[in-house]
């Protein structure tokens, strides 16, 4: 009869499988079930949101919303808690985008906030959707001369002069701050190079994580050229927490920090067991 082996030599040639069976429980359990973790904000995103904190009631924010399907998971969590909190501080929202794929997925947004529900705000009133206009840089110095012009319908093709809202706005100089989620080109570089850096218009953005560190410059910069900064899932699950609505970022992170975790616990157990063998004189 075989010599049973011993628990030690089971646990050296542990079925792989079983490894990917835990990795998978560490990522997909926490998405089901949030555990709440200590989250700490950076000072990158506190001082985004004190930005906006700091706008008066009524302001008149313009919202640039630049990113596709494939910067979704990281940028619109952070486009929906951004989206309670303009709303909740009654702020109003003039809405462009860059990119022509934006537009739909702003639309989504809207609709998960529940801005008219919810809140109940008015379309033309208290926000607009102007839509999607090809032209990339040379659109963003034109809004700088009229948006009303730039944009003479919004994406229902509505005529702007028909707006409540856009009777006040036709300038950066008419709104309190531009607000730009990009998941690229054209985003967060070329509204501060040719907004900002020309209109000084108070600024601040939402990036995905590898775009982050090419930003922070704008952002230490003296004067600031960026008030705050969101880069990634982490920085929309920070803003999440600051704004009071848990969501997709916070659970994510829960995610990725469970399943980091059981991958270092695996580097850890696969030494302690080469340790062993080896001092068992195993090969």
């Amino acid at each position: 009869m075989p010599e049973k082996p011993s628990l030690l030599k089971r646990l050296e040639f542990i079925d792989r499988r079983w490894l990917f069976l835990a990795l998978a429980g560490s990522i997909v359990l926490p998405l089901l079930f949030p555990i709440p973790l200590p989250l700490y904000v950076s000072p990158m995103v506190q001082d985004l949101y004190d930005a906006v904190e700091a706008l008066p009631e009524g302001a008149i924010v313009l919202l640039s919303a630049d990113y596709d399907p494939s910067g979704k998971p990281e940028l619109e969590p952070f486009h929906v808690a951004l989206t309670h909190h303009l709303f909740r501080k009654n702020l109003r929202v003039v809405i462009v985008s860059l990119w022509p794929a934006a537009p739909p997925l702003t639309e989504i947004v809207m609709d998960r906030v529940g801005v008219e529900t919810t809140y109940g705000k008015v379309y033309g009133v208290d926000y607009v959707n102007l839509g999607f206009k090809e032209g990339r840089q040379i659109v963003m110095k034109s809004m700088g001369s009229s948006i009303r012009n730039t944009f003479p319908t919004d994406r229902q093709g509505t005529l702007v002069t028909d707006l409540p809202l856009m009777e006040e706005v036709d300038s950066y100089d008419d709104v309190a701050m531009l607000i730009n989620i990009s998941a690229g080109s054209p985003g967060v570089k070329e509204y501060v190079q040719v907004v900002q850096s020309r209109w000084a218009v108070p600024m601040v953005g939402a990036c995905t994580a590898v775009s982050g560190p090419d930003y922070v410059p704008y952002y230490k910069a003296v004067p600031q050229q960026l008030l705050g900064l969101s880069a990634g899932m982490k920085g929309a699950a920070e803003y999440e927490k600051l704004v009071g609505r848990p969501g997709e970022a916070m659970s994510g992170m829960a995610a990725q920090s469970a399943s980091h975790l059981l991958l270092i616990a695996f580097i850890v157990f696969g030494n302690v067991m080469l340790y062993l063998s080896r001092r068992k004189g195993g090969a």
